[in-house]
């Protein structure tokens, strides 16, 4: 789980140091910054997961928030919102929310609801991800993995499994040149007698 990495902005450093051992105790990558300033020096993009504080500096979280938001790079980067629940108000939930939140925690901290509310956004990127790879696509070209399928401008192209196989490693290789040696090691790895002109058959139009 060390691949996702979490940000977390809070002015309030005992709870920063809290939250981040916690955090890295459950395998994430933790970076801690103490202002909205400080964050948004980093890259943003390199973040699985950013942990605001609602109350911050000059720049408020619900301000570092919309900033996020409006750049195309880190529109859909999840937001979880930590408020003060002495402080909170009905407008300030509802504030978080119009701002792009994805989750919204009050003080005191529970450190077990914060892991779970971060598991499942954890959970929500992985179901993007396997939804991500269910389809490979080059322009008007797109193979449907699930199904075997593969459509050109919309339409279905019939094609043999070995020209399905051979299609699909091409298209996750796109910027790679495969020798015919190659190609049968990956497609006909099974089969003890393939002869070299075999990929010529299963390619040629």
């Amino acid at each position: 789980m060390s691949q996702y990495r979490i940000l977390v902005v809070t002015n309030e450093k005992e709870l920063c140091g809290i939250i981040r051992f916690t955090l890295e105790a459950e395998g994430y990558a933790v970076d801690t910054v103490y202002s909205a300033e400080e964050a948004l020096k980093k890259n943003i993009t390199d973040y699985n997961l950013l942990l605001i504080d609602v109350i911050l500096g000059e720049i408020s979280g619900f301000k570092m928030a919309r900033i996020i938001r409006n750049n195309p790079a880190t529109t859909s980067t999840p937001i979880v919102f930590i408020s003060d629940k002495d402080a909170e108000t009905e407008n300030d939930r509802l504030t978080a929310f119009s701002v792009g939140a994805d989750d919204y925690i009050t003080k005191p901290l529970s450190l077990k609801e914060m892991l779970a509310r971060v598991r499942v956004i954890i959970r929500r990127i992985e179901s993007k991800k396997l939804i991500a790879i269910q389809k490979i696509s080059y322009n008007q070209l797109v193979i449907d993995l699930p199904r075997k399928q593969v459509f050109l401008d919309g339409k279905e192209i019939q094609f043999t499994k070995k020209e399905f196989e051979i299609l699909k490693l091409l298209m996750e290789n796109k910027n790679r040149l495969f020798s015919r040696k190659e190609l049968l090691k990956q497609i006909w790895s099974e089969e003890a007698f393939v002869l070299s002109r075999t990929i010529d058959v299963n390619i040629t139009p």
